[in-house]
């Protein structure tokens, strides 16, 4: 089990770096899915029995995470016909430096915090804080607004398996709280992603500046 958690885990941090390291779009979508299903692995491979609350958090997580905000979000992409990032304003190579430096910090201060659950918190900690810092990374540097809702998407996966240290303490209406708040809030980014490329013809973020006017 604790290879297979492992697997998981490592696989996990380097979806973060593809979302980092791409400019296309569509990769970057492909990436958010692929963690999302890894996420739901996750939940089941981290506690040996697997109770009826953690096999509905696995379904919700891949539901939602891997299948249909995804496709709400390819759907977003067919509409505003755009491929890749364009000028982000910091490249594509510093930004996956920067995320590799996240994640070696983030290995190397898991070992200094205090745990909850001692068998977990050695793997979930770092793979948390660097999907965290992925997503922000991507929420600062990017500037089309469909990529930001993806940094949005990595940065809540890393707060997703923090919430799977204590997924048996916490209960189950608080992580489904947590995943519907995240279905509403991608819905809400997708209607403003239509309104800003209808509006300016461009999904350039730094467009909003002109509604000061």
């Amino acid at each position: 089990m604790t290879s297979l958690l492992d697997t998981l885990v490592a696989a996990l941090l380097l979806v973060n770096l593809v979302a980092l390291g791409t400019s296309r779009i569509g990769t970057m979508i492909r990436a958010v899915s692929l963690q999302g299903l890894l996420l739901g692995l996750l939940a089941l491979a981290a506690h040996g029995e697997v109770s009826n609350r953690v096999l509905l958090l696995a379904l919700a997580s891949v539901l939602l995470k891997a299948w249909l905000i995804p496709a709400v979000l390819f759907r977003a992409l067919r509409q505003v016909a755009i491929q890749r990032e364009v000028e982000p304003l910091l490249g594509l190579l510093p930004s996956l430096l920067l995320g590799a430096l996240a994640t070696a910090l983030a290995l190397a201060a898991a070992g200094r915090l205090p745990f909850a659950e001692e068998r977990l918190a050695p793997l979930f900690v770092p793979a948390a804080l660097a999907a965290i810092a992925a997503g922000l990374i991507l929420l600062v540097t990017r500037r089309k607004a469909i990529t930001q809702v993806v940094g949005y998407l990595v940065l809540e996966n890393g707060i997703f398996v923090f919430g799977l240290l204590l997924v048996e303490a916490m209960p189950f209406l608080v992580e489904v709280g947590v995943l519907l708040d995240l279905f509403v809030g991608i819905f809400v980014l997708s209607i403003i992603i239509h309104h800003i490329n209808r509006e300016f013809s461009s999904l350039d973020t730094r467009r909003l500046s002109q509604l000061k006017e």
